[in-house]
């Protein structure tokens, strides 16, 4: 998708279009009091523009101010009212503003207006996260992810050229252009541009679900990270595997799925995977266009929820997380989900303690759900606390997830033919034999395992003569 920057363009403060990498920026975050529907509008006014703020350092702009305001009633034209715009536009022009970010969603009518009463680029949220997304997607995979989250976006706007296909950085463009000669799009090149790249998703989705079958047939349960960006999942995923991802303390610092094996105490191996992180108010563009990547995790064994327990909107932070979870078909009582608390180390030692008794009881919860009235009300997987930086709570995480895994195990009968010594060393190899017969051409077994082994052993040897459930007692 981008094209090679020669090597003697060195300087890394320029993006394509010859704006300044760092452009001076402000940003402004609208609270709109009357929107209480909206889960942004609970949030704490301090923590909301915080996490903007954030989102531009994460592409290295130079953040010279950063605003708050109340919004009662959004103006058509401009989303703020025409005080707030000759006041700022002062502001943006005593300070020589190139950039101004409006961390909410605006029309294309209202950045157009913005831009010329205030003389300088305007883009709102969803355009920012999709210049990080583009600017740190490195997979085939993620680039057309992004490409196609960004021209969905740009489709019902007029934006600066279609140089951003050609573009030698990362990105897509939205904070500069060529200039106001090709803001006119053609919508018909776009359209047929979409429709290439979802068939190329659409190809990238078959070869993940062969890749899928290929585990497996492998005997490999995975793992999937999910949280919110910057609760340290990729630190978490290094710190487990070993592998060199980069893990950093911004926004988004991975975008592209990594996936690595690991062994568990039990000597069970699993496939680790990490995602891209969650964030409250994620467009619904990326939702869409990443749904390759996020089938990992609705097909996923078990799935890790890390979360940063030390962040002050922590809570907040994990019903967003939820909240996508749930439009995955995954809801919060999910039997596979575990809660890894993260960054345990940066509490007191009481604090920690509180933290580990409170990850017991849900654990406990997690596996004796069932309450006198029949209702399964806590059938989560668990929690733990841990330090993904330190180390601390790692074994218990890994223990967790062996006990997680084996509370599927089943009791089957089974009997396959006495010549079949690869299937009998599967079985060997992946569960519990219980119970051994022989007689002159058949081999009967009780074994226990998990259901999901039960059936990669039934599409790798689908010869058996009899499988049959037992009632399990253990």
């Amino acid at each position: 998708m981008a094209n090679k920057r020669p090597p003697e363009e060195t300087d890394t403060s320029l993006d394509i279009n010859g704006q300044r990498h760092g452009a001076q920026t402000l940003v402004l975050k609208p609270v709109l009091r009357t929107s209480h529907s909206q889960p942004s509008a609970l949030r704490e006014t301090d923590a909301m523009l915080e996490e903007a703020v954030g989102l531009a350092l994460a592409i290295d702009l130079d953040v010279v101010g950063s605003e708050s305001f109340n919004l009662a009633h959004p103006t058509p034209s401009t989303l703020l009212g025409s005080g707030l715009v000759e006041e700022y536009a002062e502001q943006i022009k005593d300070k020589e503003i190139e950039l101004v970010i409006i961390d909410h969603t605006l029309s294309p009518v209202q950045q157009r207006n913005l831009e010329r009463d205030w003389k300088c680029k305007v883009i709102d949220r969803t355009g920012l996260i999709l210049e990080i997304f583009g600017a740190r997607a490195r997979t085939k995979e993620g680039q057309l992810q992004v490409e196609l989250a960004a021209l969905s976006y740009q489709k019902s706007r007029l934006v600066r050229s279609w140089t951003h296909l050609e573009r030698q950085r990362g990105g897509f463009g939205f904070l500069g252009g060529p200039g106001e000669s090709q803001l006119e799009l053609d919508r018909r090149i776009i359209t047929q541009r979409i429709v290439k790249l979802k068939d190329e998703l659409e190809q990238v989705r078959r070869t993940r679900g062969l890749q899928r079958e290929a585990r497996q047939k492998a005997e490999h349960p995975t793992i999937v990270l999910v949280g919110y960006t910057n609760a340290g999942k990729s630190t978490l995923f290094n710190k487990l595997t070993g592998a060199g991802v980069m893990a950093k303390d911004m926004l988004f610092a991975t975008l592209d799925p990594s996936m690595r094996g690991i062994k568990l105490p039990s000597g069970r191996e699993v496939i680790l995977s990490d995602t891209v992180g969650f964030i409250t108010d994620l467009p619904t563009h990326l939702i869409d266009a990443f749904r390759a990547t996020l089938e990992e995790v609705q097909f996923a064994d078990v799935i890790l929820h890390v979360r940063d327990i030390t962040h002050p909107e922590a809570r907040l932070q994990k019903e967003s997380v939820e909240s996508i979870l749930a439009d995955l078909g995954i809801e919060p009582d999910d039997a596979r989900l575990i809660e890894v608390m993260n960054k345990a180390d940066l509490l007191d030692e009481d604090e920690r303690a509180n933290l580990r008794d409170y990850a017991a009881r849900q654990t406990w919860n997690g596996q004796h759900a069932l309450n006198l009235d029949g209702l399964n009300h806590e059938a989560r997987g668990g929690a733990v606390a841990v330090s993904a930086l330190t180390g601390e709570g790692i074994n218990d995480l890994l223990t967790l997830l062996d006990e997680q895994l084996a509370e599927r195990l089943e009791i089957y009968d089974m009997t396959l033919p006495i010549s079949d010594g690869a299937a009998l060393a599967w079985l060997y190899g992946h569960g519990k034999i219980l119970d051994k017969r022989d007689t002159k051409t058949k081999t009967h077994l009780k074994a226990m395992m998990d259901p999901a082994d039960l059936g990669r052993f039934l599409s790798r040897f689908g010869k058996i003569a009899h499988v049959k459930d037992q009632d399990r007692s253990r």
